[in-house]
């Protein structure tokens, strides 16, 4: 009978988060769903079922200390077979106007909270696990105006491919995944003029994630950049 393999996104009430969430749903998976929308995370548990898969969620805040243990609880002894790194916030402005207040939540969410939960999950994940970033464009690309997005970006991007190389003799993979503007909510809260025409969809983001882990345990897709011929936003 195939392992029963559990799998872990954060940020998985909407967007790509559930958009990842229904393409890895199958039997045989449960797939824990971290957000803090109780009802956006329901639906997106509901999408999970339907393709006959398991679905457990927890809301949490992964700017505090707090959220993270409770995650940490909820996935328990293990075993965790993947890892996905999801949420994120982007605030849009000059450096002028960058809060102390946005820019420490920038740095906790989008930098901090995977750093934590990989260091208190990685014990209980078993050699051939993964952990997936989902990062941008804007870890390779600069825009003004998104100072502190892309910073957390480059950030992360930095400690992900030093941990590759330090968890790769273990047999742990490290992905991650670079989208152009992906056509989710958050554009509804960015100023300016947007084409969405021009973005990628969600499914296509969670159809690369889907793509990396499905491949045998001993081959490493280190990263997957995605756009849309258009080219970036």
């Amino acid at each position: 009978m195939p392992e029963t393999k559990r799998m872990l996104i954060t940020g998985a009430g909407r967007g790509i988060g559930r958009a990842i969430a229904e393409r890895l749903a199958q039997p045989g998976r449960i797939i824990i769903l971290h957000g803090r929308d109780r009802g956006a995370l329901e639906e997106t548990a509901l999408l999970v079922k339907q393709k006959n898969g398991e679905a457990e969620v927890v809301i949490a805040d992964i700017s505090t200390f707090d959220g993270i243990d409770k995650i940490v609880s909820r996935v328990g002894d293990g075993p965790l077979h993947a890892l996905i790194h999801n949420a994120g916030v982007a605030y849009v402005e000059p450096l002028d106007k960058i809060t102390l207040e946005h820019w420490e939540s920038t740095l906790a969410v989008n930098i901090t909270a995977p750093f934590l939960l990989t260091q208190k999950l990685l014990a209980v994940m078993p050699s051939g696990a993964a952990i997936v970033n989902i990062l941008s464009v804007a870890a390779t690309t600069v825009f003004p105006n998104w100072t502190s997005y892309c910073m957390s970006k480059f950030a992360l991007d930095g400690f992900s491919r030093a941990l590759r190389e330090e968890l790769r003799p273990r047999g742990f993979r490290v992905i991650n995944i670079y989208p152009a503007a992906t056509n989710t909510g958050l554009w509804d809260r960015v100023p300016g003029q947007w084409s969405k025409e021009n973005m990628l969809a969600p499914a296509e983001v969670a159809e690369a994630v889907a793509y990396a882990l499905d491949r045998p345990s001993d081959v490493s897709i280190d990263s997957i950049h995605l756009g849309d011929l258009a080219g970036n936003q």
